[in-house]
This record gives C-alpha cells, sequence and structure tokens, in this order.
C-alpha cells in the first residue's frame, strides 16, 4: 500500500511528463497518464474550442469538463484555478473576470508552472500568474477568491477532505466553486483500483459519487448543484491491461460505473451566530 506521499510524487512525476510530451498522446490516453487507446480518441475530454478566451497551446486534452463554462465568473472576480496545468482554465477565466479581475493558477508540478508562465508571457496576461504549491495548503491568503474552479484535478488527491477545507478557508463569504471530477458509482475491479498508472491517470484515485458530494456538505458549503454529469466510457484496450476479457464483461454489466461530474457549491455569506436557545444547546 502506497503512503499519500508516495502517490502524489507518483503523480508528480507522471505529471512532469505530461507537460513535455505531444498533446496527441494526452489526449488518446486517460487524463493524460495511462497507456494510449487505439479505440477511442480523447476518452475524457471535452471540446473547449468554441469558448472565448482558449489558447490551444494550453491545452494540454487532461481535463473530463468544463468547468470555466459554468462557473459563473463576473468581470472583475479574482479566480483560483486548482491544479492549473499548462493554464487553459486560467486563460478562459481570464477572458471571463477582464483586465481588472486577478487569475491565480496553482500546481504542484514544476514543469507545468513554467509551462503556463511560458503561455501567459505569449499572451502578454498581467492578470494572470501562476504559483506552485500543494491544494491541500494552498499558497494563498484566507477569504481572496470569488470563485475557484478545477479540471479533474481532486481525484489525483489522496486527502479530498483537506482539498475541499482549503477551498472553502480561500474563498470569500459568498464565493462558489466549479470542479469537473471523477467520481464512481459501484466499485472498481481491485486491479483497477490498485494500478499506479490508472491512479496517475484519473480513474483508481476517484471516489464514489455520494462521498464526494457529502465531503462538500460536511465542510460547509451549500447550494450544492450537479452542473452537468457524463459517463466515463474506458476503452476494451486499455482494461485489458488490468482485466480479462471475462472480469470485463462483468464491470461492464454489474452496474458499476465511471462518471465525469462538475460541481457548484457556495460559501455561506456568514457562519450561523448563536444567538437563541435553538443553536447554543
Amino acid at each position: 500500500m502506497q503512503t499519500e506521499n508516495e502517490l502524489k510524487e507518483l503523480v508528480r512525476q507522471k505529471y512532469s511528463e505530461i507537460a513535455l510530451q505531444d498533446k496527441s498522446d494526452n489526449q488518446a490516453s486517460c487524463c493524460g497518464a495511462g497507456g494510449c487507446s487505439t479505440e477511442v480518441y480523447n476518452i475524457m475530454t471535452d471540446d473547449y474550442t468554441n469558448l472565448e478566451g482558449y489558447n490551444p497551446d494550453a491545452d494540454l486534452g487532461l481535463g473530463c469538463g468544463l468547468p470555466t463554462q459554468f462557473a459563473k465568473i463576473k468581470k472583475g472576480d479574482t479566480v483560483i484555478d486548482l491544479g492549473s496545468g499548462a493554464g487553459n482554465d486560467a486563460f478562459i477565466a481570464r477572458k471571463e473576470t477582464g483586465d481588472t479581475g486577478i487569475v491565480i493558477g496553482i500546481d504542484f508540478t514544476p514543469a507545468m508552472i513554467n509551462l503556463a508562465k511560458a503561455n501567459a508571457e505569449k499572451l502578454s496576461y498581467s492578470n494572470v500568474e501562476f504559483r506552485q504549491g500543494d491544494i491541500e495548503n494552498m499558497p494563498v491568503a484566507s477569504n481572496i477568491a470569488d470563485v475557484i474552479v478545477s479540471n479533474c484535478v481532486l481525484n489525483l488527491v489522496p486527502n479530498k477532505d483537506a482539498v475541499i477545507k482549503e477551498i472553502f478557508r480561500a474563498l470569500k463569504p459568498g464565493g462558489h466553486f466549479s470542479i469537473s471530477d471523477i467520481v464512481l458509482e459501484g466499485s472498481l475491479p481491485s486491479n483497477i483500483q490498485q494500478a499506479a498508472e490508472m491512479y496517475a491517470g484519473c480513474v483508481s484515485g476517484a471516489i464514489q459519487k455520494q462521498v464526494y458530494l457529502e465531503l462538500i456538505k460536511h465542510n460547509g458549503f451549500e447550494d450544492i448543484t450537479i452542473q452537468k454529469e457524463k459517463p466515463i466510457i474506458v476503452p476494451d484496450d486499455i482494461l485489458l491491461k488490468y482485466l480479462s476479457p471475462d472480469e470485463i464483461l462483468s464491470f461492464r454489466t454489474g452496474g458499476s460505473g465511471i462518471f465525469s461530474i462538475t460541481v457548484f457549491a457556495q460559501k455561506p455569506l456568514a457562519t450561523k451566530n448563536c444567538c437563541g436557545p435553538d443553536c447554543c444547546n
């Protein structure tokens, strides 16, 4: 059994490699980190090309949704992008927040930070910055962000509860997040769950959908809404690396599933004060 630090180092190494490899390899694989599939193209990704602010140099094909499309970003907002990669979602957020806003991308892979900074420099964006750091301990002040976005990143983090607590800390009262992520319904076969390559590829690090939503609620968020949901079909030629044909058939017909969801939730404007017998008991 690998420790949290070992899993995080595995992801860091994988995504350092991804920062330097061809985009077509990223899109043909499972979030860029698993083996390429000959069966389909773009297993996880959604099409960004019609969104304003899209920059193809910053799109490594690693996402599993379009959180910035649903994030309700306004002019002048301060936006944080968790796991910002080469800057794709950060640059689209910058289009929404305009010259008067601020966009902060956070990524713990130095190669990704360097790539994102180079892309921002080419675009001459003075109000987009990228900080290296762990999203379980964000390098930002408390109550700073109007909006937080993230695309297929929390599933890679062993301690998801810590990340959600950090999101709550970083958001202003009344601020909100829109996060695309991978979740499960039912159980994954143990061979997939334990496969390090699939972990870095977004699937085996995912948790149950209901557990994911309960973590958000438990940490104080309200107005929790699933903005989009789609099934993720991992092709047989990838699954054959981990499962026998009979095991694949059982997995396909057993009621389990892998899904991409985009979740919205809001930090309350204020915490409830203890002002009477109902809340002081």
